[in-house]
């Protein structure tokens, strides 16, 4: 959870709240709740299952790194058919064999046959008037990855992956250098304003779109309800 301005006090009320990471778990935590309270004809709203675990960050306080795509096949294309099918929409340059990295947004970095390429988006192949239709993730995946290479459903189709930008691109080069990946593409971090925008518009954030740094440690904790 991250919050747009910084507290002053531990008794300070938090103007805008915006869940960054968790958010199926809160969701079924107030479905919980709800149900809970639904069930409990003495309810008085200060029982345990009113409440959930979180921690709250100050936006200031978070960094959002890119998050990556691994594919593990080009859809029948020969490396050359595939360039040749991005570049309908994309300006492409031969960056050779060292690392790139994406440089601004709607910038992307393409690892193919041993070789680097940004990728720049096109005018007109983006709606700078849309929240979702402006981002990177949703540029990618309806222009290369949707268009070209036929993956519909980023979170079932068992020929894309994903790589936390933690991991760096060296990651991405060694899934495709071992044979296990056709291609990887590596995005421009979204940035804070982009996520807290379409919030503010009532939309939700495409799949694998955000990598948010610092993470808390892993652990197990209980929060009894009853």
């Amino acid at each position: 959870v991250l919050f747009r301005s910084t507290v002053t006090s531990e008794f300070e009320r938090i103007p805008y709240l915006y869940i960054a990471d968790g958010h199926h778990r809160s969701a079924a935590a107030a479905l919980v709740g709800h149900e809970k309270a639904q069930n409990n004809p003495a309810h008085k709203g200060d029982e345990e299952y009113n409440y959930f675990l979180a921690v709250a960050f100050p936006a200031s306080h978070l960094n959002i790194i890119d998050y990556n795509r691994v594919v593990r096949d080009l859809n029948g294309l020969t490396p050359e058919e595939f360039l040749a099918r991005i570049a309908e929409n994309f300006t492409v340059e031969d960056k050779g064999t060292d690392e790139y990295r994406p440089e601004a947004l709607h910038n992307f970095s393409l690892y193919l046959g041993g070789r680097w390429y940004s990728l720049t988006a096109k005018p007109g192949t983006y709606n700078d008037n849309d929240p979702i239709g402006i981002l990177d993730v949703t540029i990618s995946s309806d222009l290369i990855l949707r268009d070209i290479l036929g993956i519909t459903d980023l979170r079932s189709d068992k020929r894309i992956d994903f790589v936390g930008g933690i991991r760096g691109l060296g990651e991405l080069k060694h899934r495709v250098d071992s044979g296990e990946m056709a291609m990887a593409l590596a995005l421009y971090p979204v940035s804070m304003k982009q996520l807290m925008d379409i919030a503010d518009s009532g939309n939700i954030m495409p799949p694998k779109t955000t990598w948010f740094e610092p993470k808390l440690r892993s652990g197990l904790v209980i929060h009894k309800l009853d």
